[in-house]
C-alpha cells in the first residue's frame, strides 16, 4: 500500500527530544536521542526489542526520568516535579501495553476519572464524555461493564477512549498492540487510523510495519539507544540506506 498520510504536519513544534539519555546500571538504554514532533504529525518509532525504543517513549513524559537531555512542551522546558511536568502530563495522554484500567471501576468511570479528578468536569459532565468517547471507539454497548468482562482489544480501545478524556494535544502509544492477537489487533489499529486521519499527534512505538508504512509522516528507526535511520515510510521501510534497517526489513 503506497503512503498516504492524512495531510501534512502543521509547522508548530508540539513535543521536542534534546539530546535524552536514559541509563540503567551499566547499559545505556537511550544514548543521546532527539526528536521533533510538529502538530498534526504522526511519528512511528520502530526498531528491535531493546532497542530502546519504550523507554525513550517513557522519558517523553518523565514516567523515566532521563539523565540528560532535554524535553520541551509547547516550547518550553520540562523538568521532573515542576509545573511544566503538570502541563505535560495533563495534556499528552498515553496508551501503555498493557491496558492499565481500574478493575474495580466500570467502563465509563475509567474513562471519566481523570477529568473528574483534575477537577475539569461534574460527574454528570464527565459521564456524558465518557459515554461519547466510548461510542467513538465502537463501545457504546459496554459502558456499564467492568474490564474484566472485555477482551483485551476491547480494553486497549478503553484504553485510548481514557487517553482522550484529557483533550490531549498529543498522544503517545507503547506497543499498543504487544498483548494482542491479530484479530483484536486490527479493532485497535483501525481506531488508531481513524485518530490518524483527524490529524491528531501521535508518536507510537510499535512492531506494525504496515500501519507504520500506510499512517506515519516520520518513521524513526533505532538500534541500541539511537537513531539509526529516519524519514519518510517510503524512505526508511521500502528502501532503507543503513545496512542494520535493510537487516531488519528484510526479515
Amino acid at each position: 500500500m503506497p503512503h498516504k498520510p492524512q495531510g501534512e504536519p502543521g509547522t508548530r513544534t508540539v513535543l521536542e527530544a534534546r539530546g535524552i539519555v536514559k541509563r540503567f546500571g551499566a547499559v545505556t538504554a537511550v544514548d543521546g536521542l532527539s526528536l521533533e514532533i510538529r502538530a498534526g504529525q504522526v511519528t512511528a518509532v520502530l526498531g528491535p526489542s531493546g532497542s530502546g525504543k519504550s523507554t525513550f517513549l517513557r522519558c517523553l513524559n518523565f514516567l523515566e526520568v532521563p539523565e540528560a537531555g532535554d524535553v520541551l512542551f509547547e516550547g518550553k522546558l520540562v523538568r521532573a516535579r515542576d509545573r511544566e511536568l503538570d502541563a505535560l502530563r495533563s495534556r499528552v495522554g498515553m496508551v501503555f501495553q498493557q491496558f492499565n484500567l481500574f478493575p474495580h471501576l466500570l467502563l465509563w468511570e475509567n474513562v471519566a476519572l481523570a477529568p473528574r479528578v483534575a477537577g475539569r468536569l461534574s460527574r454528570e459532565s464527565a459521564r456524558d464524555l465518557a459515554h461519547g468517547l466510548l461510542n467513538r471507539v465502537g463501545l457504546a454497548d459496554k459502558a456499564d461493564s467492568h474490564p474484566a468482562q472485555l477482551s483485551g482489544g476491547q480494553q486497549q480501545r478503553a484504553a485510548i477512549a481514557r487517553a482522550l478524556a484529557m483533550e490531549p494535544t498529543a498522544l503517545l502509544f507503547d506497543e499498543p498492540t504487544s498483548a494482542l492477537d491479530p484479530e483484536l489487533t486490527g479493532e485497535v489499529l483501525a481506531v488508531m487510523r481513524s485518530l490518524a486521519s483527524e490529524g491528531r499527534t501521535m508518536v507510537v512505538v510499535t512492531h506494525e510495519i504496515g500501519f507504520a508504512r500506510a499512517v506515519a509522516h516520520e518513521v524513526v528507526f533505532m538500534d541500541a539507544g539511537r537513531v539509526i535511520e529516519r524519514g519518510p515510510p517510503a524512505q526508511v521501510i521500502d528502501a532503507p540506506l543503513n545496512e542494520r534497517t535493510i537487516r531488519f526489513f528484510a526479515r
